[in-house]
């Protein structure tokens, strides 16, 4: 692979190891202030050697990763996952993610009487 030695943008490592799936979204994360290397706020063209800590707040979770081999070009998942260490903290269970406001398939719009009995568990209005 070309590249190995040296440093390489933050945007284009976070691609290329596939922690998001387009350059533009690990751009757009860098110019958001999601992205911190070594704990500092980087810009997508800071550079990122080998032992920089990345950590990315994407999707709603903390990524943490910590650079093993710089990469250029996006590569297959089992090549990406040998180009960092992930101490990324587990994700959190799927109950503790419960959907707002789903209701079962083919019952239609929900009525007056529904919405507001949804916005009362969102605290949106005082009891009835």
């Amino acid at each position: 692979m070309s590249g190995e030695e040296g440093t390489v943008r933050t945007d284009a490592w976070i691609w290329a190891v596939r922690l998001t799936k387009t350059r533009a979204m690990a751009a757009a994360a860098c110019k958001g202030g999601h992205v911190r290397v070594n704990g500092q706020r980087v810009k997508p063209a800071h550079p990122v050697k080998v032992g920089d800590e990345v950590r990315l707040f994407h999707e709603g979770r903390q990524r943490v990763a910590v650079v093993r081999r710089i990469i250029r070009k996006r590569v297959g998942a089992p090549v990406a996952a040998e180009c960092y260490v992930d101490n990324s903290p587990p994700p959190p269970p799927r109950e503790a993610v419960a959907p707002a406001g789903r209701r079962d398939r083919g019952t239609g719009r929900p009525t007056k009487r529904d919405r507001r009995d949804m916005e009362r568990l969102r605290g949106g209005l005082p009891p009835a």
